[in-house]
């Protein structure tokens, strides 16, 4: 017989506290990141390639998310990360001085500072987590960094359901 496991591990709820008096919940990011993925049903964001192949990705809100997530909170999310990827590959004076000092310097130069595009990356990774904490995992539900799947989705695992295999 099979069995599932739940989505969230007992070792892991510990650290979630919900408060529901409109506080913040305060979440371990370590102990969420032990969540088992391929336990939990997931939605994906699929890439918007209408104006290039620029990182952007749609806007339209997904129907599995219906009554679990409200239509403006996703939509500021995608929003804004779609803004951060652009201003990430934006090319300007600091790009080109980057690129210049690191072919001067037979590219050693990379070890001793991140490029913007590095910059920009750990930003949105740290406004992932922010998101996640706020809004996505009060809600049974956990954004994934679209960097973990190659920039090709971004991932919504819904961790309050099981996926039935």
């Amino acid at each position: 017989m099979l069995e599932l496991l739940p989505c969230i591990p007992a070792s892991n709820k510990r650290s979630v506290d919900r408060n529901t008096k409109g506080k913040r919940s305060s979440i371990d990011m370590d102990d969420i990141s032990g969540i088992p993925p391929n336990n939990c049903q997931k939605v994906f964001i699929q890439r918007d390639f209408s104006e290039g192949t620029s990182v952007k990705f749609l806007t339209k809100f997904p129907a599995e998310l219906n009554g679990k997530l409200e239509t403006d909170v996703f939509v500021r999310t995608i929003t804004q990360l779609n803004s951060m990827f652009s201003e990430a590959e934006t090319l300007g004076g600091r790009n080109y001085c980057e690129s210049c000092l690191a072919c001067l310097t037979a590219y050693t130069s990379y070890i001793c500072f991140d490029t913007h595009y590095e910059k920009m990356l750990k930003k949105i990774t740290k406004f992932i987590a922010e998101q996640n904490q706020d809004y996505y995992v009060p809600r049974g539900l956990m954004l994934v960094d679209p960097v973990e799947r190659g920039l090709r989705t971004l991932e919504i695992c819904l961790l309050t359901e099981n996926n039935g295999r």
